[in-house]
C-alpha cells in the first residue's frame, strides 16, 4: 500500500528541484489570459506529478491548475499546483511554490507546500499537526489588527471585474498595521500557519490555490472561513485566513462593503 504522504512530499521536493533548475535556463512563457501567464515549467511539473499519481494511485481522482478538470464523483481527490506563483517565477522573482493536497471522502487530509528557493517543506496531515521543516508550527499571538501583518492577492481580470479586492485592499491598508501582495496564495496560508502573517484574504481562488495551504492554517491552529463569513470550502472561491484572534475583526472589515475612503480612490 503507497503512502500518499510520503508521494505528496517526493512529489513536491521533485517539483522544486524542477523549479530550481530550469530558473537559471531560458523556457517558453505562454499566455492564458493578457495578463495570466504559463510556462514550460509548470506544464513539466505537472506532467511529472501526474504521473506519479497515475502510478501509484490509479483509482484517484486529480485536479490539477493546468488541466481540464471534473469535479464530481466521490473518488479520492489529488489536487495540485505545479507552481503556485507563474507570475513570479517568470520573472524570475524567487517567491513561488508546489502545492499538493489529499481529499478522502470529501475531507481533505493532506497539504503539502514546498518552496525551492528557501528551501521550505510545509507539511500538514489532518489531526496530527502542521510542520515546517519537520518542526511544529502554529499560527501567531496577535491579537489586534492594527498590530497585524496581513497578505493578499488580485485576480487576474483586475482591470474588468468591478470585484476585483482593491476597496477591501485599501481598507486593510488602515486597518492593520501592513499590507503584502506577493503573489502565492499557497505560501501566504504557509506564512500564516507559521507565524509570518497574521492574516490573509483573497475574493477569486480555486481549489489547487487554497486546498494545501488551508489544511496547513487549520493544523496550525488559525482559523478559516468564507470570503463572507462563512463556512470555509476549497471549492468556494475565495478565503479568510488568520491567527483566529483576529478572525472577526478581518470579516468585519470585508463585511462592510465600500468605504468612503476607498471610492476616494480611482
Amino acid at each position: 500500500m503507497k503512502d500518499p504522504l510520503q508521494t505528496a512530499v517526493e512529489m513536491a521536493l521533485a517539483s522544486g528541484r524542477i523549479q530550481k533548475d530550469s530558473l537559471k535556463e531560458n523556457f517558453a512563457i505562454h499566455h492564458k489570459g493578457e495578463i495570466d501567464l504559463l510556462t514550460d515549467v509548470d506544464i513539466a511539473c505537472q506532467e511529472m506529478i501526474i504521473s506519479v499519481i497515475k502510478e501509484r494511485f490509479p483509482e484517484d481522482d486529480i485536479i490539477a491548475e493546468e488541466k481540464a478538470n471534473l469535479f464530481e464523483g466521490d473518488r479520492n481527490r489529488w489536487i495540485v499546483d505545479p507552481i503556485d506563483g507563474t507570475t513570479n517565477y517568470a520573472h524570475g522573482y524567487p517567491f513561488f511554490c508546489t502545492s499538493i493536497a489529499y481529499e478522502v471522502n470529501g475531507v481533505m487530509v493532506i497539504g503539502v507546500v514546498y518552496s525551492p528557493i528557501m528551501d521550505e517543506l510545509f507539511v500538514a496531515v489532518r489531526g496530527a499537526g502542521a510542520y515546517l521543516n519537520g518542526n511544529r508550527i502554529r499560527v501567531s499571538s496577535v491579537q489586534r489588527l492594527k498590530a497585524s501583518l496581513l497578505s493578499t492577492g488580485f485576480p487576474y481580470d483586475i482591470t474588468t471585474n468591478p470585484d476585483n479586492n482593491i476597496n477591501h485592499f485599501i481598507d486593510f491598508l488602515y486597518e492593520a498595521q501592513a499590507v503584502r501582495r506577493d503573489g502565492s496564495a499557497a505560501l501566504n496560508l504557509a506564512y500564516v500557519a507559521c507565524g509570518r502573517f497574521d492574516g490573509f484574504w483573497e475574493i477569486h481562488l480555486n481549489p489547487w490555490d487554497l486546498a494545501a495551504g488551508a489544511l496547513i492554517v487549520e493544523e496550525a491552529g488559525g482559523s478559516l472561513s468564507s470570503i463572507s463569513g462563512g463556512t470555509f470550502s476549497v471549492y468556494g472561491g475565495g478565503v479568510i485566513a488568520s491567527n483566529g484572534l483576529i478572525q472577526e475583526a478581518m470579516t468585519g472589515v470585508i463585511g462592510k462593503g465600500p468605504s468612503g475612503r476607498s471610492q476616494r480612490i480611482p
